[in-house]
């Protein structure tokens, strides 16, 4: 006989959706497109570093910056 599990979540609650809207409204999206092995190489060289893609991407972004910048300097 298969027993049923039971679960006690009830879904995003109004309090966590309106928590989620104040803490996104900072954020912006970009896209970014790549193939899928690229983006698993992305990922996985993000988890390797520690941190997940996103913050690595972010890190990207301000290290190549802050390079350019001293070179026009």
């Amino acid at each position: 006989m298969a027993e049923e599990k039971k679960t006690k979540y009830r879904g995003f609650t109004p309090a966590q959706a309106e928590a989620h809207k104040r803490y996104m409204k900072d954020f912006v999206e970009i896209k970014v497109r790549m193939k899928a092995d690229k983006r698993a190489e992305v990922q996985q060289h993000a988890a390797n570093m520690g941190e997940s893609a996103t913050a690595f991407i972010n890190r990207a972004i301000d290290e190549t910056m802050e390079r350019d910048n001293q070179k026009s300097e």
